[in-house]
């Protein structure tokens, strides 16, 4: 198949550092070229592939002090991406909604893999709107504000199976890995770790937004002898982070569309101690991979739960669920269901508006 992948711009594919939906697309795009397809990846120009690379700005745009509208680079993009659209079998969007005015109008197969959350107010309309966009979602938690959408499956994030090695034996401290937010709840993790008396070393991007949080809120609580401020890491710092660590803390507070951290802690043989919110539930099992708590006591009494613990069964769980090669397994099929039904079909709108009463012909 000839498939163009559609990446965001704010990070290169992959990522040097944090990022998750451009690490993903980099996990598919290189799974998929090893196949044997035809790939064409559309993203930053310091992307590194084996696809061919459409760069659609010279350098990813989080790291680009000119970039004052990353929305213009990403217009651009699309530009050049339906410019192109006669090349492809089918078109592979991770550009959220950005696309579905001009995927509606245009004689193509494409399809849409959502990576954010779908809980807020404003995106029910949008969804209602674009009904007939086709999409997948990463676990069945994310789909659940908009279950009306065009669903064509879930497909679960997966990793090259030998980029993470298993650690067996564990080591002597609490990690955090990812961004500085208050739905990440680095808070509780700290919290965590003091009432267990545990190190926890916090590896963690704290993006602009988020800045007056992290000064007024987290940095007050670090403590030298027991909590640790490593910053951003990426690449084997990560691996040797989690694979060193005696556990993973997770204690969200928002519907995580999924959470590639568990997987990674998981791939490197490292229980993971996570809320219950989002997908956690579906990409964890209780009492395999670590534990599924709901309160501070009870993430406390986890962490010593975890004296012993079997870290073999968080891999062999991780080979069976969540590598790269069962990622790519199943959206080629996703692809060959699109494929088959042949292109979007091009949708009257004004019929839709009439249909839904939002205007009437006079």
């Amino acid at each position: 198949m000839k498939i163009a992948q559609v990446a965001p711009l704010y990070e290169s594919v992959p990522p040097g550092q944090y990022g998750g939906t451009e690490r993903v697309v980099s996990y598919l795009t290189e799974e998929l070229v090893e196949w044997g397809h035809e790939v064409t990846l559309f993203a930053s120009g310091d992307s590194i592939t084996n696809a061919e690379l459409v760069a659609c700005c010279p350098r990813s745009l989080r790291t680009d002090p000119d970039c004052r509208d990353p929305l213009v680079h990403h217009y651009l993009m699309l530009e050049e991406v339906f410019n192109l659209a006669s090349q492809f079998d089918l078109i592979h969007f991770h550009v959220d909604y950005l696309h579905f005015p001009l995927s509606r109008r245009s004689d193509l197969s494409q399809l849409t893999t959502l990576h954010g959350r779908l809980d807020l107010p404003d995106l029910a309309p949008l969804y209602r709107q674009f009904h007939d966009m086709p999409l997948v979602s990463i676990s069945d938690a994310q789909r659940r504000p908009i279950p009306s959408a065009q669903w064509l499956g879930t497909v679960y994030h997966g990793l090259p199976e030998y980029l993470f090695k298993f650690h067996e034996a564990p080591g002597d401290y609490l990690a955090f890995l990812g961004r500085i937010s208050p739905e990440k709840r680095v808070d509780r993790a700290i919290e965590i770790a003091r009432r267990v008396g545990a190190p926890l070393k916090i590896a963690a991007k704290v993006d602009r937004v988020d800045q007056d949080y992290f000064e007024a809120v987290i940095k007050p609580m670090l403590d030298p002898s027991l909590v640790e401020f490593v910053g951003e890491i990426g690449g084997k710092a990560k691996e040797e982070f989690l694979g060193n660590a005696f556990a993973l803390l997770f204690p969200i507070d928002w519907p995580e569309p999924f959470g590639l951290v568990m997987i990674e802690a998981m791939a490197c043989g490292t229980p993971v101690i996570a809320w219950q919110h989002g997908s956690v539930p579906e990409i964890m099992e209780d009492g395999v991979t670590g534990f599924i708590v709901g309160e501070m006591e009870e993430a406390a009494r986890a962490v010593e739960r975890l004296a012993g613990f079997d870290r073999r069964r968080c891999r062999e769980l991780f080979e069976r669920r969540f590598t790269a090669t069962r990622m790519a397994e199943d959206y080629i099929n996703v692809y060959e269901q699109l494929l088959e039904k042949g292109p979007t079909v091009e949708f009257d709108v004004a019929e839709d508006f009439l249909n839904q009463g939002v205007f009437a012909v006079t």
